[in-house]
């Protein structure tokens, strides 16, 4: 069996690598992509984006995810092993407290219309009313699956977005149910301590059929988890650290719901059959949510005739 020391995962990636027999597999797979570093094609990729999702934690130990948006070039690399994010402070956003200088984050690079995705985690090295400089700690990239095609375009040409407040929301209320209800894609975040390694912070997307997540009387969701590249980043943190954040998108109006919860994993359930693909399924609980009308000044519209990619 292959010693935890040898592999680039920590301890709640491996144990759920365990379970579906491939914790040799991954070790290897994970020592040759997982770099403390950006290549010079992720560095490229990056410098191309108009938006960005990140993952942060608050000083009470919340997990928040957003999205922020710039004019392509407002993500660069000035070396492998940095990338700076030029993106001022929003006192609206809950996440950006959690990006402050010394702080874990966790970065994911996105296009919807051509399905790359790349995944960072770092620490914030600088942090000043201009941006931010993140030091790389992990950099990989990720597969097109479960990606529904967008095109972003801006309606009025102006990237600063409108002027919003954020409207603290209920798990219940019907404009928050609306949004999960209909929802085809979300993004999560989610945070680990590991001794001798320190905090990793991880933002990754899930997509699925529109209403894909499954809504529960009291405000709670089950999500389904697919079959994956079995990285298990996002559950491997569930498994240690029951918190997670979640932002889900409203791509017509450039509107954001941002939840921070619990979550529990069923690996063995009979409810996961009920969930059509399903392998496993996780719960989450939100304790607190922020609605924010507008935030982006991108809008999205999804291609004619989109299925999901299938790998």
């Amino acid at each position: 069996m292959t010693s935890q020391l040898s592999s680039p995962w920590h301890p709640g990636e491996i144990a759920l690598q365990q379970e579906v027999d491939a914790e040799e597999k991954m070790a290897e797979i994970g020592r040759r992509v997982i770099r403390d570093h950006l290549i010079e094609q992720h560095r490229i990729f990056f410098s191309q984006l108009c938006y960005v999702l990140l993952g942060s934690v608050d000083s009470q130990g919340h997990v928040w995810a957003t999205i922020r948006s710039g004019t392509p070039g407002f993500l660069h690399s000035p070396d492998p092993h940095a990338l700076v994010v030029q993106i001022g402070h929003d006192p609206d956003d809950p996440a950006d407290p959690g990006i402050s200088q010394g702080q874990a984050i966790g970065l994911l690079g996105i296009e919807l219309h051509s399905r790359r995705r790349n995944r960072l985690n770092g620490v914030v090295t600088r942090r000043d009313l201009h941006g931010f400089t993140l030091a790389v700690v992990q950099s990989f990239g990720n597969c097109p699956r479960y990606i529904h095609r967008r095109d972003a375009h801006i309606p009025d040409g102006n990237m600063s977005g409108s002027i919003c407040s954020a409207v603290a929301v209920a798990a219940n209320e019907p404009l928050v149910r609306g949004i999960v209800a209909r929802a085809d894609t979300f993004f999560v975040a989610t945070y680990a301590d590991i001794d001798d390694q320190g905090r990793q912070v991880d933002m990754s997307h899930r997509g699925g059929p529109s209403g894909f997540i499954r809504l529960q009387d009291d405000g709670s969701m089950i999500i389904p988890d697919y079959n994956g590249n079995q990285y298990f980043n996002t559950l491997g943190n569930m498994l240690l650290n029951s918190r997670a954040g979640l932002v889900f998108p409203d791509f017509a109006s450039g509107s954001l719901l941002q939840l921070t919860g619990d979550v529990d994993i069923d690996l063995t359930s009979d409810a996961i059959a009920t969930f059509a693909g399903a392998e496993r399924l996780w719960r989450f609980k939100p304790h607190s949510g922020v609605y924010r009308a507008g935030a982006l000044p991108l809008r999205w519209k999804i291609r004619d005739g989109e299925t999901l990619a299938s790998g």
